[in-house]
């Protein structure tokens, strides 16, 4: 249960008191959005990032979620990846393999990570050709809007300088718009290659949640949610917008310790 919640049609944040707590709603949050989407389409599309998220979703791996959540039916991507082996102490496909997928009955086959042996513009390349795949045997559904796929959940973390994915302030692909999948090889934190959704991709998801916990990240996340007036900077995390699916914010106090209207109860 949320410490504070504040919804509107489209966007939610969710307030907890602690991580754990958070860690908890988290995994409720997905395990529905899980069984409603394979009711509906018979699969779980979701893709994610790596760092802190990974061990936010811990709850999933625990009662009831490993017995009552079907992961035979889950297909899993990265929003974004580091441009190293997959046996990488960086790779985000490593700490969830060892930290998730290797505790629950996720089938290997449905998880989708990058080409780790080319180079970081040829891996991007080799990325979206495989969600392209998976978009036209319906697998990944179809945004009606932009033809984009339309992942039934894009989960994210947020850096303190707002950044999601590997999408980094001033970077010049935040305005890339004909791509679904890109790459860099200036990451602002190391190492410097990385591939990444565009922004097309990750507001074209039925379904977006942010997570951010930690008061090193209070005042990006009143960058990105409050409403802070046409003069100040745009930062990646304020641009997730999904055109017409959910948008859903976790944070913890100290996360939320700066926005604007919110009243954390004791």
């Amino acid at each position: 249960m949320a410490l504070s919640a504040y919804k509107t049609d489209r966007r939610e944040l969710r307030i907890h008191e602690n991580a754990d707590d958070l860690s908890c709603d988290l995994a409720e949050y997905i395990a529905e959005l899980s069984e409603a989407s394979i009711k509906d389409r018979g699969v779980f599309a979701i893709a994610m990032s790596g760092g802190s998220l990974i061990t936010l979703m811990r709850k999933l791996c625990e009662a009831p979620y490993i017995k009552t959540v079907d992961f035979s039916k889950w297909y899993i991507f990265w929003a974004d990846e580091r441009v190293v082996a997959k046996s990488h102490s960086d790779s985000n496909y490593k700490l969830a393999k060892d930290s998730l997928f290797s505790k629950v009955p996720i089938l290997h086959s449905h998880v989708h990570s990058i080409n780790d042996t080319v180079t970081a513009e040829q891996a991007a390349e080799d990325y979206e050709f495989v969600i392209r795949q998976l978009v036209r045997t319906r697998v990944i559904s179809v945004s009606e809007v932009n033809d984009c796929p339309k992942f039934d959940l894009v989960l994210l973390g947020m850096g303190p300088d707002g950044h999601v994915a590997s999408l980094f302030p001033n970077h010049s692909v935040l305005n890339e718009k004909e791509q679904w999948v890109t790459f860099i090889t200036d990451s602002p934190k190391p190492p410097p290659e990385r591939i990444t959704f565009t922004f097309p991709v990750i507001n074209s998801a039925s379904n977006v949640a942010v997570v951010v916990t930690g008061g090193s990240k209070a005042e990006a996340a009143h960058m990105a949610i409050d409403d802070i007036g046409p003069d100040s900077p745009e930062l990646p995390a304020r641009m997730v917008q999904p055109s017409e699916g959910k948008l859903v914010w976790f944070l913890d106090t100290a996360a939320a310790s700066k926005l604007e209207g919110v009243k954390l109860s004791e």
